[in-house]
């Protein structure tokens, strides 16, 4: 099987000039659907991958996986299978590539899905964003890949009960010669066990399963309808609540879908249409509304049947993303239409571009001789974790959280594009010193000076909804709760994020204390201030205290 997730789908999208819109409101699909609100039913879900290995990290497969076209080498300009960099802050564990050094000088490495440690972290922003569901993909387990696939899944498992979220088996029958029988050997003999976890999707009572590929007309997946409708009702036997990631134009049979699967599809409780390469701008979204998101959803509503459909950010390498227009008109288009479910493709799609993971926001975080492009290509600086907040909202909007708007409300930076700014210095109260932005704003913060000078001194910049970040004034850099909040305070940051916002409490006796948004503990004037500013403390006592002196 090839590195791509799915063969790069080219059929045409039914044009791309948009036709004319229905009037503001609710009124395209308000037919009741099949199913009560549950775990992907009026919730957010992710497509998560999960397969990015590194030699080194204990993965079975033991190679560059999805990174470079002969894994036995790592990625480089020349042997490479991304066309977009991850943002790789974050991760404790990360891998040493064939790639030059990134543009600010730093080493170009990258994460391995396998590494517990970057599961756990990607399930951290689905939570901190409000994404409710991740989609765990499998692809035919009997080959190379099975065992790698299968301790993925014990991951994912792991990390959605530690953060709260949801997961379910997604599986995708490319490429998979021998699926009928196989597929339902895989379930019963191994991924059916992980619905015992409470972390588990359920829906109207039943565990999700989602099978993604039936219908498509292609040669990667050829089974016959007699087939495929064979291993629906099976799966409807076990009990489960059935996805079906379906064809593009499903409902006409055409296109890309084989003539005579409509039986199929209607015999799924919920239908997700596939959406990657059928559109690129606002105007093949707004296009779509028309001619596929209402009739496809009248037609679900009519068979009692769910409808999830795809909301894409944009591939990065084709200039799609529009700094985030492009993505949130899809999500102000399914919810003026009565949608109640959005499936994102994908999380951790780097081989597409199409990711929303936290992602190089410049050529600063970019390998010098990559030729890849960051989040600023269009000349809008947009924060690494833009894509997971602008995610957030539209799951907002979409549970009716915030009042349907055309207007994407999501700032691609957080603070640093125009929010107020005052200028702080810090007094701990652990040991009445000054916190200082040591050697330049190149060591951590510590309390340690007994006077004012440019290092003590901070921008408090606005971050919005009662947080703000701290702009040092020794370098001009956003202090950073580093590593989630497990490493010491650093100024060190060109952009606010999560790690760089915090909620500023003000205590009964004038003092002030720093909740850190990274991990929701309040920083530390850790031993009696003798050690580095941390994010480590659960309640707030004296060295978790500081009197606030503006300029």
């Amino acid at each position: 099987m090839g590195w791509s997730r799915r063969t790069f789908l080219t059929a045409a999208a039914g044009g791309s000039a948009a036709l004319g819109l229905s009037p503001l409101g609710l009124g395209a699909g308000t037919a009741a659907a099949a199913g009560t609100p549950g775990d992907v039913v009026g919730k957010v879900t992710v497509g998560y991958q999960g397969w990015f290995a590194c030699p080194g990290d204990g993965a079975p497969i033991n190679t560059w996986w999805h990174y470079s076209a002969n894994g036995g080498q790592p990625p480089s300009p020349s042997n490479t299978t991304i066309v977009a960099w991850p943002d790789v802050r974050d991760f404790t564990h990360t891998y040493r590539t064939g790639y030059a050094a990134l543009g600010n000088g730093r080493p170009a490495r990258v994460f391995s899905s396998y590494d517990q440690q970057t599961v756990d972290t990607h399930f951290l922003w689905m939570q901190q964003n409000n994404i409710d569901t991740a989609a765990l993909q499998r692809f035919d387990p009997v080959g190379g890949e099975g065992p790698t696939r299968d301790a993925m899944a014990a991951k994912v498992r792991s990390a959605a009960e530690s953060h709260g979220r949801r997961f379910y088996i997604m599986y995708d029958v490319s490429d998979w010669t021998n699926m009928q029988s196989e597929i339902k050997a895989d379930w019963t003999n191994k991924m059916k066990a992980h619905t015992a976890s409470p972390a588990y999707a359920l829906q109207n009572g039943r565990p999700v399963v989602c099978i993604w590929g039936f219908g498509f007309n292609d040669n990667q997946r050829p089974f016959s309808a007699a087939a495929c409708l064979d291993v629906v009702n099976w799966f409807k036997d076990q009990g489960v609540y059935l996805i079906g990631g379906v064809p593009t134009w499903w409902r006409t049979g055409d296109r890309d879908s084989r003539p005579g699967f409509l039986d199929v599809y209607h015999a799924f409780h919920m239908l997700s249409p596939w959406m990657v390469g059928r559109i690129g701008n606002v105007s093949d979204a707004d296009n779509f509304y028309n001619v596929a998101t209402v009739p496809d959803l009248a037609d679900c509503a009519a068979h009692g049947i769910d409808y999830q459909p795809c909301v894409l950010p944009g591939a990065v390498t084709l200039r799609q993303r529009a700094h985030g227009d492009f993505m949130w008109r899809q999500f102000y288009n399914h919810v003026r239409a009565g949608v109640q479910s959005v499936y994102i493709s994908m999380f951790d799609e780097f081989n597409e571009g199409n990711q929303i993971a936290k992602t190089a926001e410049s050529q600063a975080w970019v390998p010098a001789d990559s030729g890849f492009l960051a989040l600023d290509e269009d000349g809008t600086a947009c924060s690494s974790d833009y894509y997971l907040r602008l995610t957030g909202d539209g799951g907002r909007m979409l549970k009716r959280q915030i009042a349907l708007t055309a207007t994407r409300p999501t700032p691609p930076l957080t603070g640093a594009d125009g929010g107020t700014s005052t200028v702080i210095s810090l007094r701990a109260r652990a040991n009445s010193q000054y916190v200082t932005a040591e050697d330049a704003g190149a060591a951590p913060l510590v309390a340690n000076r007994a006077a004012v000078g440019p290092w003590e001194q901070f921008d408090q910049v606005d971050a919005g909804g009662g947080t703000v970040a701290l702009r040092a004034h020794a370098n001009g850099r956003y202090v950073s709760a580093e590593n989630a909040g497990a490493a010491a305070l650093i100024a060190n940051r060109t952009a606010v994020g999560t790690w760089e916002t915090f909620q500023l409490i003000r205590n009964s006796n004038g003092t002030v204390s720093l909740r850190a948004l990274a991990n929701n503990q309040y920083v530390s004037a850790a031993d009696a201030g003798a050690a580095p500013l941390i994010a480590n403390r659960s309640a707030i006592g004296t060295w978790e205290q500081f009197d606030l002196i503006t300029a």
